[in-house]
């Protein structure tokens, strides 16, 4: 600086600036941590990790989109990895740790290309190019899946729970997952499609997981409202209720004064014929079950009860409408237009005791189009993880039926798709071609983790099905049980298309994202604002900021 200048500060003091070459490495490190923090979990033969909360809660999973959601990430590189996880989940339900794991590997094969001076821009645009390739492959190398062909996807539910604790019964819970989307699955404009929120999930601690069962309508977590009401109700007809069977408050705010004792009496009666009115209105209708968003008053529990009719009070808002999509029957908001029309139509609704607690079954509606999985378990951890695999099982066959597309697993397609993209490299010249190859080696890096999880020899086995994919055998990919390679569709190890698809085009964005960031600008930290470690962690530790390239947190 000249004599006599006067520096400018743009910045605010304490905030911290990384640019050029630095920034870029700092973030790809971050990224490659998250990456190798998962990549030990995918595959049957994964891994699992206990995570622990500041409260001491454990969760103990192999789910990729658990661990991140569990874990406190620091860094803002590692954030953007850990959404792309999320997005993973919400849009497929599965193959979030394949997405994390393939994110990680692309940043490691760019940063060979930026040490050879490639610029990011146009790595970039390789990495576009190739994932454009490589969604338009897919869909040429895929099988069609129907509604009819209930075996196949029997299979894919299942290759969704490998690797869950839920072992030898990932059959039995194939089945469940199967024949509940294939109830609540509606043909619109001649396409299918499924309303995950139509499958109503209640858990319950005590049993085994063979105990988990479906049923052919809703369960309430809810118990009759009156002990003289009968416990099992056959040829249900059903009334929803969005009020209660109270004496409503008036809107404005009123005072009644009662000067004679006499009057009393005559108060009181008249708030009994109106709960009396109100409970002749249901019965009249010919209901003999009544499900209500609001209270009961103990006066009207007692007409009910003496009119032999099932009730369930303040039942939540998502409940009523899937008992409305169950048993047929409209939820009413006015009791004087209830008819006999409006109710709904049930085998039986019956009142049983599920662990310590009472809960109400609804079940054999006609044409349910929604129905209710309750899971058991021995401990609330076991019934956790059966949730996350079932939950991932739902969707997967969800979007294989709305996409009638499917490929085989166990590295299979990632091994054929590599091979397409590298014949394309060739075809695409200049410096994006080199970009376009690494894609390519970066899709391996999901058979070659799966061999490594399971002890086999990595090296080896990606030899050997590159050499079979060649020879045109493009099922063919890590058998994790048997030690070898194998065609996965004789094994039954099929995934939708729509999860690799998702996979590649989200981890490409990301990676894309991350590179193409050349400037971080940290603002300096408010007082009070450590990091929020796992127990047990030493400071800085706290939730993955001990990452290599010390980022700045933010």
């Amino acid at each position: 600086m000249l004599a006599g200048q006067v520096p400018i500060l743009v910045l605010k003091e304490g905030t911290e600036r990384e640019t050029g070459k630095n920034a870029q490495k700092n973030n790809i490190q971050a990224a490659k941590a998250i990456s190798d923090a998962v990549r030990t979990t995918l595959g049957p033969k994964g891994m699992d990790k206990m995570l622990v909360d500041s409260l001491g809660d454990i969760v103990i999973t192999n789910d990729g989109a658990t661990i991140l959601k569990e874990i406190d990430v620091q860094h803002p590189a590692a954030k953007m990895i850990v959404e792309v996880a999320k997005a993973q989940d919400m849009a497929v339900g599965d193959g979030t740790t394949t997405s994390v794991v393939l994110s990680g590997e692309l940043l490691k094969q760019a940063e060979m290309l930026l040490d050879q001076n490639i610029h990011a821009t146009i790595i970039t645009n390789g990495y576009r190019m190739a994932s454009q390739k490589a969604l338009e492959i897919l869909p040429q190398i895929a099988m069609k899946v129907s509604k009819n062909d209930t075996n196949v996807l029997k299979k894919i539910a299942m290759t969704a729970m490998t690797g869950k604790n839920i072992g030898p019964d990932r059959d039995y819970f194939a089945d469940l997952v199967v024949k509940a989307v294939l109830t609540v699955a509606q043909e619109v404009e001649e396409k299918l499609k499924v309303d995950f929120d139509n499958i109503k999930i209640e858990k319950k601690a005590g049993g085994g997981v063979k105990d988990t069962e479906l049923i052919d309508g809703i369960v309430l977590d809810k118990e009759k409202v009156h002990p003289r009401m009968p416990r099992q109700v056959k040829g249900a007809k059903i009334a929803l209720l969005n009020e209660g069977l109270e004496i409503k408050k008036t809107e404005i705010s009123a005072k009644i004064q009662i000067e004679d004792p006499t009057k009393i009496h005559e108060f009181l009666k008249e708030e009994e014929n109106q709960l009396k009115e109100m409970v002749e209105k249901v019965a009249k209708a010919g209901a003999n079950v009544v499900f209500t968003q609001k209270g009961i008053d103990d006066l009207a529990q007692h007409y009910l009860a003496k009119y032999n009719i099932y009730a369930a009070r303040r039942i939540k808002k998502s409940d009523m409408e899937s008992l409305a999509k169950a048993t047929g029957a409209k939820i009413i908001t006015n009791l004087d237009d209830l008819k006999e029309s409006d109710l709904g139509m049930a085998e039986v609704v019956e009142e049983l005791k599920i662990g310590n607690d009472y809960m109400t079954f609804v079940r054999g509606c006609k044409d349910p189009h929604a129905v209710s999985i309750l899971i058991r378990g021995g401990t609330e951890h076991v019934i956790a993880e059966v949730e996350r695999a079932l939950q991932d099982a739902i969707k997967v066959v969800g979007v294989t039926l709305e996409e009638g597309l499917a490929v085989p697993g166990g590295g299979a397609v990632e091994t054929e798709l590599a091979l397409k993209i590298r014949d394309f490299a060739h075809k695409v010249g200049g410096r994006e071609q080199l970009a376009v190859e690494k894609f390519a080696e970066a899709l391996e890096i999901v058979p070659r983790t799966l061999a490594e999880n399971a002890g086999m020899d990595a090296i080896s086995i990606l030899m050997k099905l590159k050499s079979v994919h060649e020879e045109g055998k493009k099922n063919y990919g890590v058998d994790v049980l048997g030690n070898k390679i194998e065609d996965m569709l004789s094994l039954g190890v099929i995934e939708p298309v729509k999860v690799k698809s998702q996979a590649i085009e989200s981890a490409m964005e990301v990676a894309s994202m991350i590179l193409r960031i050349d400037d971080v600008i940290a603002s300096k930290k408010k007082e009070g604002q450590p990091g929020q470690g796992m127990p047990g962690q030493q400071p800085g530790m706290g939730g993955m900021q001990g990452m290599p390239g010390g980022m700045p947190e933010m």
